[in-house]
């Protein structure tokens, strides 16, 4: 049935393994995809969206370096929204409503048309595993495949338990079964595990809402795209809505809290702290009366609604009854309850850097079997262990991302060094180089890299550099042109800006605060020169980024580059560092216990901020 042996096994069908399949595919590995359900590859088993704040970066980057989810996205979307324009160009974080059913075909048939990518459809309960190295899968119907190297991406599956109420059952999402087998031959070889929790909200029905209650949530009126290659933005889009709950429908939810699996003691696992339920808010926040709800649809097409932020495990009577008094809810007609579920993970201190396992030799895991949470996430590890698969497989070198190079070096560090015991989720805070880690320059970025492995293509590697290219010769053009008073005081002046007495360089101007790429165009030589050189928004968005904050951007890249040069600067072992009492308390406690061999490991553990770093270094006279 099978070929002989195949380079690649990728165990799942969710957003890491679809991407994980790619990579290795589109880099020359002979994969199979093996997932219990081929019709629901690429599902989006809770919100129909992409992106947000610092995932937009990431499903960014996964596109620079030759990945897919940024073109499925484009393809499927329903809406665009850049969070954070009213913030720095650091924070801004491009999110994509998707067309569920849509997201999910357009991942199908991207994989279909990726050459040397097979699929099959069936549980895989076990590995093959022989001295030491992986050699395949075994499935629930006896068959053995054997492969060089296996990458699990087993999502929620694992020994999968779905609550609701005082009700639970076996299954790794609504209406799917359970994986099981895998967890229990991990813990035999040494592996240690633990259970996570995630949930979702009710779905309902479109048309027993009443909009006109809500509160619209358009998307921009110029809406961008994810991917860099030539996806076509939207032209038209679907509207969201908000509404809020209210003291009544806490109350109301309140009532079946001695039925919640949450506090009666049945869910034991941890769950996202960033994503909590509707009942842990209301516990969590009881000085608030109101939560916002958001109201997404889930396609073009289809009624069915998503109700972003009542995620629940309440009994389904509660839930409906609460939810019926939501403004403009009071109708509401269910198509599936909210439920909560418990799941086995690996802490990914298990892992070395190439998400490769520790115990198993070319063995690596991707996903919520990693302790995250999130499709980008997710997807963001699919893409490099399927690389790194590949890569070792053809004995090359690792491929591996620094935090002031990447959002998805910076999320494996964190897995590997500080290890989490909830769902981790990725967010601009946690990137100590965020300036340098800007959505609209992760081609620049990225790309060449992915060029170099063989993974982005030719055509990729020429768009970025023309962008790079015109980039560089606009900031040139506003660095040697001189612009008259008369000019350039007008536009001042709208701004309350100081005006100028005498011609200057236009980046002097360009660099005040409240002067944007939008007020230069008004001159006539800078419009000129868009038009004749044929810039794009992308090139003079990357433009204004530049010249605005381009000390920003130094200092950064500075201090990247120092941070580099302390790989190599040694702690003294048995260092007491009790006597430097500038550390904070939690610092001195992780750093005596995790006892770091170099000032760069130590800035990577949990707990030691920048300025813990900073102490250290002047204690050892750098």
């Amino acid at each position: 049935m099978f070929e002989k042996e195949y380079d690649v096994i990728v165990v799942g069908g969710g957003h890491a393994g679809a991407e994980a399949a790619a990579a290795a595919a589109n880099m020359g590995s002979k994969t199979l995809l093996v997932t219990m359900n081929l019709q629901t590859i690429g599902q989006m088993s809770c919100n129909p969206a992409m992106g947000g704040i610092a995932k937009g970066q990431i499903v960014r980057e996964i596109d620079a370096l030759g990945g897919y989810s940024g073109i499925v996205t484009d393809k499927s979307a329903i809406q665009f929204k850049m969070l954070n324009k009213s913030k720095g160009p650091a924070m801004w974080s491009p999110r994509a409503q998707s067309d569920r059913m849509r997201f999910a075909e357009e991942w199908r048939l991207m994989l279909e048309n990726t050459p040397n990518c097979d699929f099959y459809q069936e549980m895989v309960n076990g590995l093959i595993v022989e001295n030491g190295k992986v050699c395949g899968v075994k499935t629930s119907l006896g068959l053995e495949v054997r492969a060089k190297a296996v990458v699990l991406t087993n999502g929620t599956f694992l020994n999968g338990l779905i609550h609701i109420g005082e009700k639970q059952f076996g299954g790794g999402r609504a209406g799917e079964s359970s994986s099981t087998g895998i967890t229990e031959q991990l813990l035999d070889f040494g592996f240690e595990s633990g259970r996570m929790k995630t949930g979702t909200p009710p779905r309902v029905d479109g048309r027993s809402l009443d909009y006109s209650k809500m509160i619209l949530q358009p998307g921009d009126a110029i809406p961008e795209k994810f991917s860099y290659t030539q996806t076509e933005a939207l032209k038209q889009q679907r509207d969201c809505h908000m509404s809020h709950t209210s003291q009544l429908v806490h109350d109301l939810l309140k009532e079946g809290f001695d039925r919640s699996p949450m506090f009666n003691g049945r869910i034991k696992s941890i769950g996202p702290r960033y994503c909590p339920s509707i009942e842990d808010k209301i516990n969590r926040f009881a000085d608030k009366d109101s939560h916002q709800l958001f109201v997404e649809p889930e396609g073009w097409n289809t009624v069915e609604v998503y109700v972003n932020g009542f995620s629940t495990s309440l009994p389904e009577d509660v839930q409906f009854k609460a939810l019926r008094s939501v403004v403009g809810f009071e109708n509401v007609k269910f198509f599936r309850p909210g439920y909560a579920i418990e799941y086995d993970y690996f802490p990914p201190t298990q892992l070395k850097h190439t998400l490769e396992t520790k115990l198993v030799e070319n063995l690596y895991f991707a996903g919520q079997i990693n302790g995250t949470t999130g499709y980008e996430e997710a997807a963001s590890q699919g893409l490099m262990a399927g690389i790194n698969a590949h890569l070792k497989l053809n004995e090359k070198d690792d491929f591996i991302l620094k935090r002031d190079e990447a959002y998805i070096g910076v999320l494996i560090d964190d897995l590997i060094t500080k290890g989490t015991e909830e769902p981790y989720r990725m967010f601009t805070s946690r990137a100590e180089y965020r300036t340098l880690l800007r959505q609209d320059n992760a081609d620049l970025r990225l790309t060449p890299k992915g060029y170099e492995i063989g993974l982005a293509g030719k055509e990729r590697l020429k768009r970025m550099e023309e962008k790079q290219e015109k980039s560089n010769a606009f900031i040139k053009f506003f660095e040697k042109t001189s612009v008259l008073p008369e000019d350039i005081n007008p536009i001042l002046e709208s701004v309350d800006s100081a005006l100028v007495k005498q011609s200057d360089k236009m980046v002097k101007a360009f660099s005040r605060p409240k002067v944007t790429m939008k007020h230069m165009l008004q001159l006539d030589s800078v419009s000129a020169f868009v038009e004749e050189n044929n810039l794009d928004r992308e090139v003079l968005e990357q433009t204004e980024v530049q010249v605005k904050y381009s000390g920003y951007i130094a200092k950064e890249k500075n201090n990247a580059d120092k941070l580099h040069r302390l790989e190599d600067v040694k702690i003294p072992d048995n260092f007491d560092y009790s006597k430097l009492k500038s550390l904070s308390y939690e610092a001195r406690e992780k750093l005596e216990a995790i006892r770091p061999v170099t000032i760069a490991q130590a800035s990577r553990i949990s707990g030691v901020s920048p300025s813990d770093i900073s102490v250290l270094l002047v204690f050892m006279g750098r």
